[in-house]
């Protein structure tokens, strides 16, 4: 397997939501169903695929909420809205599609695509190979390292933006490693985490950079001011809890074989679900 170039492993469920959202869904297939969803996830890919050349690329799926996870913080996700159904029909079809373009698909019965993702890192890494996560959630973050670098979505600008462990250093303030205790305090209102009360972005980091983390900086709550000493006394429990919902969870997984962009089977696939002007892009390159 190759070593000089990267594996590009991707967060499937972020790719189609933030697809199904930024396209219209005047963009139907072969039956007038949306596949705006379908079309806008595969060219993200494709995108990230032409510009950095990927000896493999990885679709991650999993759990919309991680059943551990649940358990610790029962209002972990809690307030998140039902997938809406145009997107759902289009998320059963992804999995084929992708697979027809030469990608591997992971699933997970228990844990989400961002702890597939974090597994998938490590076992790279182990390899003294180099990862791209593509991905829309900045909790990816604590993945970033020399041999790991964040793909992340935004808006505006041309494609993702790359981030390493400099970025994630200049941007919070910490190092990458210290994201879930980060998060912990500052909270992740995607989440449903409120993280600790009037604790915000800039004493989290202040915190974590004179304490080194967020055990640390419980044990010396009393010596903080007043409303942070509060917060963090108050909290202990919960602030921990919170870290280790922010925390991927590692699980076994196999390093993927190279594996080449399938540009026929993929053209094949987008025409059969109407996608044809993704088709006659992918033909147009064999």
């Amino acid at each position: 397997m190759s070593l000089t170039r990267p594996l590009l492993v991707a967060d499937a469920p972020a790719l189609l939501y933030r697809a199904f959202f930024a396209l219209p869904d005047s963009i139907t297939g072969a039956d007038d169903q949306p596949v705006n969803a379908l079309l806008g996830s595969v060219n993200a890919l494709l995108y990230s695929l032409e510009e950095h050349g990927p000896r493999a690329v990885v679709c991650c799926f999993g759990q919309e909420s991680a059943v551990y996870r649940t358990k610790a913080y029962p209002p972990y996700h809690a307030a998140r809205p039902e997938m809406p159904p145009a997107l759902r029909a289009q998320w059963g079809r992804a999995p084929a599609l992708y697979e027809a373009l030469g990608f591997t698909v992971l699933d997970h019965p228990d844990l989400e695509a961002d702890d597939l993702l974090g597994a998938l890192a490590s076992v790279e890494s182990a390899a003294s190979g180099r990862t791209l996560i593509l991905t829309g959630d900045r909790d990816l973050f604590q993945c970033a390292s020399e041999s790991v670098t964040v793909l992340i979505q935004r808006t505006g600008g041309k494609g993702p933006q790359a981030v390493g462990p400099d970025d994630v250093r200049e941007w919070y303030g910490i190092d990458p490693v210290r994201v879930p205790d980060f998060i912990a305090l500052r909270g992740d209102p995607s989440d449903g985490l409120p993280g600790a009360k009037g604790i915000g972005e800039k004493t989290a980091a202040d915190l974590l950079r004179r304490h080194g983390s967020l055990e640390a900086a419980l044990d010396a709550a009393v010596r903080e001011k007043p409303a942070v000493r509060r917060a963090l006394i108050g909290q202990r429990e919960e602030l921990l809890v919170f870290k280790d919902v922010a925390t991927l969870r590692a699980t076994d997984v196999a390093r993927p074989p190279d594996r080449p962009l399938d540009r026929e089977g993929g053209a094949e696939a987008a025409r059969a679900l109407g996608l044809n002007r993704l088709a006659e892009r992918l033909a147009d390159h064999e």
